[in-house]
């Protein structure tokens, strides 16, 4: 009797901590979701009538580089190169740091943008690998661009690069892949003329998948939904990442993670800070906690802000096995990170990203994929000795599927009423239709891409995995 007796306690401990686990998620999500929403009125409010162009006179507008590591990208480092050129900004560069590439990247662009060597000499205030050479175009079209050849080291390696070289005083580092939306810059630096008692150290912006999208000489000409599904659930995920979740931790003053895609950064605090770290996978989220950390330990008042407007467009993978990679590595990557700044957690000093950020990260970022693999393998368990609670595990699975329908849809909702990128009726039935089959049909997979991080981790896994691209002229066909 004893026997079954603790067995029937810990059947309804583990039914009562799923339950009040996944309640948790959803009172989190909908919370992020309300703030998202005000926060994003009030943007909408504040920047729906600006002449962004008008920025463009003024004489304090920020100098700033462009810096894209590029590794193996030959198949669209030309488009993407246009792309990045035909920014409508005045004062900038794009500083493009070819990080050891094995494929054809250097000869393609010395060829598509006249480039030659140059004899520059750079103070390197970062220590990276070796710069083979650097080149400047002998076509005065492209006097903004500069080329640098190194030694593989890493995107982190090469971003470090390219700060070096850098004389602006602000530096924009972003995917070689992204397509820029032409006011991208105008954008990105409104925060920084803007009057704060509070010094801005960076500004991200909205990233959204470009599969099956319209793109001719480096410029966004029409949005299309995917027609791989992969890369359709990407562009939900997106929407909820960056709509419902990081515009909410901006205006909590609690945001973690400007996306590696896309970012905009005070050059000089970044060197303070030291750089990106080369060591970590997650070099993105780690460099912003750390800079808030430097911030914060240094008594110095500052800001990081969030642009919701959807200004860089990037080619998602459409193959389980790159994106499994992928996700592989973002787990990876927030292990590394929560554990360099452990510090953090809970801890007072740090206001909402100690009290607030860090945990929910370590909870439902890291630990939720953990949680469910435990719950399934207990459930199996449960089945096995014949002792599952089959009326509450269906509950269970109903409540948590309509959530994430209704929650994808609250997302497509939200893009609809804000900056309805996606015009047609095909493309939003697209969407609601992988809405519903998302839950069943690729959320396991993520699960098993994180657990999969987890275990590459432990086996001391550092690599980044190769992210094989079919290049933009194959997907707008």
């Amino acid at each position: 009797m004893t026997g079954i007796h603790w067995l029937d306690i810990a059947i309804h401990a583990f039914n009562y901590f799923i339950l009040v686990f996944a309640i948790s998620v959803m009172v989190s999500y909908l919370f992020l979701a309300v703030i998202s929403a005000f926060a994003l009125k009030a943007y909408h409010k504040k920047n729906r009538f600006v002449n962004y162009n008008a920025l463009l006179a003024l004489p304090d507008a920020p100098s700033v580089s462009l810096i894209a590591p590029a590794y193996n990208e030959g198949k669209t480092i030309i488009e993407n190169v246009k792309s990045l050129l035909s920014i409508n900004y005045n004062n900038f560069d794009v500083i493009v740091v070819n990080d050891g590439s094995k494929d054809d990247s250097i000869p393609i662009l010395i060829d598509a943008f006249e480039l030659e060597i140059t004899n520059e000499i750079f103070s390197p205030q970062i220590e990276t690998k070796e710069v083979k050479a650097i080149y400047r175009s002998k076509n005065p079209s492209y006097s903004k661009l500069v080329v640098v050849d190194k030694f593989n080291g890493g995107k982190a390696d090469a971003l470090n690069t390219g700060i070096n070289i850098s004389t602006k005083p602000y530096v924009v580092c972003i995917d070689v892949d992204c397509i820029m939306d032409k006011d991208v810059l105008l954008k990105l630096a409104k925060p920084f003329l803007e009057k704060s008692e509070k010094r801005i150290i960076a500004t991200g912006g909205v990233v959204r998948i470009a599969n099956s999208c319209i793109i001719k000489s480096g410029k966004l000409i029409k949005v299309n939904a995917p027609d791989n599904w992969v890369a359709r659930i990407q562009v939900l995920e997106y929407l909820r990442a960056f709509l419902l979740g990081r515009m909410a931790w901006s205006k909590l003053d609690g945001l973690l993670l400007i996306s590696g895609a896309f970012g905009m950064f005070d050059r000089e605090i970044v060197i303070e800070s030291g750089g990106y770290n080369t060591k970590t996978v997650g070099e993105d989220m780690e460099l912003i906690v750390r800079m808030r950390r430097y911030m914060i330990d240094n008594n110095r008042e500052y800001a990081v802000q969030y642009i919701p407007d959807p200004l860089c467009w990037t080619e998602a993978p459409e193959s389980y096995e790159i994106l499994r990679k992928q996700r592989s590595r973002w787990t990876r990557g927030t292990m590394e990170t929560l554990w360099l700044h452990k510090k953090m957690m809970l801890n007072p000093k740090y206001k909402t990203i100690g009290l607030l950020s860090y945990p929910y990260w370590l909870m439902y970022e890291y630990l939720a994929p953990l949680i469910e693999c435990f719950g399934l393998l207990v459930t199996i368990l449960f089945i096995c000795l014949g002792v599952l609670n089959w009326h509450f595990f269906g509950l269970l699975i109903l409540m948590v599927y309509i959530f994430s329908v209704m929650f994808s849809m609250l997302a497509i909702y939200t893009e609809e009423a804000t900056f309805r990128r996606y015009t047609t009726l095909s493309d939003l039935r697209k969407l609601v239709f992988i809405a519903h089959l998302e839950a069943i049909i690729f959320h396991p997979f993520t699960v098993y891409a994180a657990i999969r991080g987890n275990w590459e981790k432990i086996k001391g896994n550092k690599g980044w995995g190769e992210m094989t691209r079919k290049g933009f002229d194959k997907t707008n066909k």
